[in-house]
């Protein structure tokens, strides 16, 4: 019986054995080579990929720091953001509802679509952002946005935060309706009032759902290739130059070896930076 059981499980692992675990051997053995992905001979180089992407590479070193940045204004835009929204909406009514699906409607766009709506928005000419300012008497806040190397990688974090808070609400909402009520009637017994209550009850209650938003917002800060190329173009400018788009740059232009080895330490930054952000999360909840 046993035995039958385990076949259930052949065409998932044969899956994930074919589309994973090979292609990530054969990476790790692609980092070793100067293989440009196209000629059949190519030549063993040792670890002196992996050694120039950690110590002598200034546009990986550049694509991470913007790639930190990003990270960092999303995790804690979106997630705060987040459980805002789903503390104001968690109740039940046809508003909460309609609010809700609202904010949960960027979320079905594609990246592309998203792209496109921000750049509208951002475009210093005639974008929504500067016409509003203009039109407020706001000149003086009108600004070059995606033009600004200094904080272009902050604008598209923005559009990032706009894309998936509403998806990481729902996450929210759904962990503020599985705490006992009997808990708030408690804490309003002993005169706790609603910061109060958010800070002993709901805060650490949504433990569960925080780590699960904070590592989702993480992978999803790295993997925001698409978005970042509808915004910036291809090859992106310096300023929005991340790691996703700096190992794309990297294979075309037939380094496949030296982009294989950029992928391993990209690999190795997103799961540093989860175990980070999990212990961290564990703590702030006590």
């Amino acid at each position: 019986m046993k035995v039958k059981l385990f076949l259930f499980a052949v065409p998932a692992l044969a899956l994930y054995g074919g589309f994973f675990l090979l292609p990530a051997v054969q990476g790790l053995r692609y980092a070793t080579t100067d293989w440009d992905g196209y000629s059949a001979a190519f030549n063993d180089v040792g670890l002196a990929n992996l050694t120039e992407v950690v110590s002598d590479d200034d546009l990986f070193r550049n694509a991470l720091t913007n790639n930190l940045k990003f990270m960092l204004f999303v995790v804690l835009g979106q997630t705060a953001l987040a459980l805002l929204l789903a503390v104001l909406l968690a109740v039940r009514s046809k508003a909460s509802t309609f609010l809700r699906a609202l904010f949960f409607l960027p979320t079905v766009l594609s990246s592309v679509s998203v792209a496109f709506i921000w750049k509208f928005v951002y475009d210093p000419n005639f974008g929504l952002a500067n016409t509003v300012l203009g039109a407020a008497g706001l000149d003086s806040l009108r600004s070059a946005y995606l033009g600004d190397e200094d904080t272009a990688i902050l604008w598209v974090a923005v559009a990032q935060i706009w894309f998936h808070a509403g998806q990481m609400m729902i996450i929210y909402i759904a962990g503020i309706n599985q705490i006992p009520p009997e808990l708030y009637e408690a804490a309003t017994t002993d005169g706790a009032g609603r910061w109060q209550q958010f800070r002993h009850v709901t805060w650490p209650m949504v433990a569960p759902a925080t780590t699960l938003v904070i590592a989702y917002t993480t992978l999803q800060s790295f993997k925001a290739f698409d978005l970042i190329l509808g915004l910036a173009g291809n090859p992106p400018r310096s300023g929005l130059d991340v790691l996703a788009t700096r190992i794309y740059t990297t294979f075309a232009n037939a380094q496949l070896g030296y982009a294989a080895a950029e992928s391993i330490v990209f690999m190795a930054a997103i799961a540093l930076v989860t175990y980070l952000q999990n212990r961290a999360a564990r703590m702030a909840h006590g």
